[in-house]
């Protein structure tokens, strides 16, 4: 879905899975740190929205999803994922209930297959499931932001910042009063530096929450049975997984980012030594440089230089080993 605000002065459009909103509007590093100051907004329209309505909406999602949902309380931010039978991530859902409602956004080009899931578990409950990503956009206001939130947008706030449901159709007017605007490269580059894993970069088709660092933020270790469950409780309490999540310092001299998936190795070993990992985002950061998330073996060093292609990397960890 294309944003309207790719109309705005300097838009770049971004691609990829970002495809429909902005990259930049002609100045990363100012759109970075604005955010960071708790200036302006990031255009999310992009994103799925998918609400959930009934009596039953919390206890059925609960039986559902990796978060405690019977106890959410109107107003509370929370996260979730849907795993598959293996313990897999397939969907991950950042959520509110205002009350009547359950509303979640959802990465592009996800929503079809997670309502699809949704509406096949519905058999009794009393629970309707709508896609309103044609009605509904989402903007999100960063941390430390005082803008004032327009009457009637349904808020989200997490110590991030606050993402707003609010009108498609409202989405220029709120440009012209809450800008400036930053583009999808700067909130990324807020994102890689906070450590916050994304579906679809930083899970594959065999990530389990572990190794990204979900426990605890979506998975809820206390709840009933949900699909995947054995296999995030024999992990929890028999095991360590395979894989985990790190934080990379890029040599700052190198011109091109890394591409995702890019291979990681042991500096020691050379271009031509055993990949260990790959790179799953990467940005350059207007204090930071370039830098990067990567998903390496669990046995790999923490304190091991690292190489991804021919680029020296240094490594901080995300998830322990």
């Amino acid at each position: 879905m294309k944003s309207p605000l790719l109309s705005l002065p300097g838009a770049v459009a971004a691609e990829g899975r970002d495809e429909g909103v902005a990259a930049h509007y002609g100045d990363l590093f100012r759109e970075q740190r604005a955010l960071a100051d708790g200036s302006g907004f990031v255009d999310l329209s992009h994103r799925g929205v998918v609400a959930v309505t009934g009596d039953d909406r919390l206890s059925w999602l609960h039986l559902l999803v990796t978060q405690h949902m019977t106890d959410l309380a109107p107003g509370r931010a929370t996260e979730a994922l849907i795993l598959s039978a293996n313990g897999h991530i397939e969907h991950a859902l950042y959520l509110v209930d205002d009350g009547e409602t359950v509303w979640a956004h959802v990465e592009p080009g996800t929503r079809e297959e997670l309502l699809a899931y949704l509406e096949s578990m519905k058999f009794f409950y009393r629970v309707e499931v709508a896609d309103r990503t044609d009605d509904i956009a989402v903007v999100h206001l960063p941390a430390g932001s005082i803008a004032e939130v327009p009457e009637g947008a349904v808020v989200r706030e997490t110590p991030h910042g606050r993402d707003l449901f609010l009108p498609r159709a409202d989405l220029e007017s709120f440009a012209a009063s809450h800008g400036p605007v930053a583009g999808i490269l700067a909130y990324e580059a807020l994102r890689v530096e906070g450590h916050r894993p994304r579906l679809g970069f930083e899970t594959d088709h065999r990530t389990i929450p572990h190794e990204v660092g979900l426990i605890g933020s979506a998975v809820h270790l206390q709840k009933g049975c949900y699909r995947g469950q054995e296999t995030v409780a024999r992990v929890q309490n028999l095991g360590k997984p395979p894989r985990r999540l790190v934080f990379l310092h890029l040599d700052g001299s190198e011109v091109m980012l890394p591409a995702h998936g890019a291979p990681v190795r042991l500096a020691a070993d050379g271009e031509e030594g055993r990949q260990l990992g790959f790179v799953t985002s990467a940005v350059r950061h207007y204090e930071l440089g370039p830098i990067a998330l990567a998903l390496v073996k669990r046995n790999v060093p923490v304190d091991a230089p690292l190489l991804v292609g021919n680029t020296a990397a240094a490594q901080e960890t995300v998830v322990e080993p």
